[in-house]
């Protein structure tokens, strides 16, 4: 019988290709070239992550085409008027004030830095374990404008209310993970792909658990660290490329 370790890694070779991204929402920021609208873009389609895929593709679709299809060149360059058209864009319980809100940070924060991956290195340490401490502090980061709003702090988890942190570490393993496969942009060289933290979805949940890499009984921060320790023993420089085998036999084999 194969190992645990051969069979993840052979469904990591079989998923980790160029034709998992135009049905998944990774293929948003694949459709820009410039690195802060695929900063932008993806961390936009990160964050809306929820529901149906092709929902969710649909809706950052949507929100761009808002932004000219140039989300950089909007954040820098747009007038108070534009923002009206922002007030019908709605996702799930993601709306108005929230679009608003990000538009308001994201602006601000590219107004005075080249990338965002600044606001993910106020809690870096460089240690392997730095991943709850540049979560932490990103969530302070993000909502440190005074004018913040109470209801879209749910919509960026943190370590701190103990949440697994779903889509931010997805985001983060979008812009830091570099390989030849062409799915992940490895843009980010600051925060290391043994930093980061497995995004543990439903599909990813339910296949960890089959396979027993996934004792917790719920699903929360420390069962995110507890499924990417596991994978660490399976490859620790990289433990989060298999993501790409439990989504993928959870999605699309329905393993579990």
């Amino acid at each position: 019988m194969r190992s645990l370790k051969e069979f993840l890694d052979q469904k990591v070779e079989q998923y980790n290709q160029p034709d998992f991204i135009p049905n998944d929402p990774i293929s948003i920021p694949h459709r820009f070239s410039k690195k802060e609208d695929i900063e932008i873009s993806g961390f936009f389609a990160a964050i809306l992550a929820w529901g149906q895929r092709k929902t969710i593709i649909n809706k950052c679709l949507e929100l761009f085409q808002l932004m000219d299809h140039a989300p950089h060149d909007f954040l820098l360059n747009h007038q108070e008027s534009d923002l009206s058209s922002f007030l019908s864009f709605k996702h799930r319980t993601f709306n108005d004030i929230d679009t608003l809100y990000f538009i308001h940070f994201l602006t601000w924060f590219y107004r005075n830095n080249e990338s965002l991956e600044e606001a993910f290195l106020k809690g870096q340490t460089n240690q392997a374990d730095a991943m709850e401490s540049i979560l932490t502090q990103f969530h302070q980061v993000f909502f440190s404008l005074e004018d913040a709003p109470n209801r879209t702090k749910k919509h960026i988890a943190t370590p701190a209310r103990k949440a697994a942190c779903k889509r931010i570490n997805m985001y983060l393993r979008w812009m830091v993970r570099s390989d030849d496969s062409g799915v992940d942009f490895g843009l980010w060289k600051r925060i290391s792909p043994s930093q980061l933290i497995c995004p543990c979805d439903l599909h990813v949940d339910r296949v960890g658990r089959k396979l027993g890499l996934i004792t917790r009984k719920q699903t929360d921060w420390l069962t995110a660290l507890e499924l990417t320790q596991k994978l660490r023993e399976f490859d620790p420089l990289d433990p989060v490329k298999y993501d790409f085998a439990l989504f993928g036999l959870g999605i699309e084999e329905k393993y579990g």
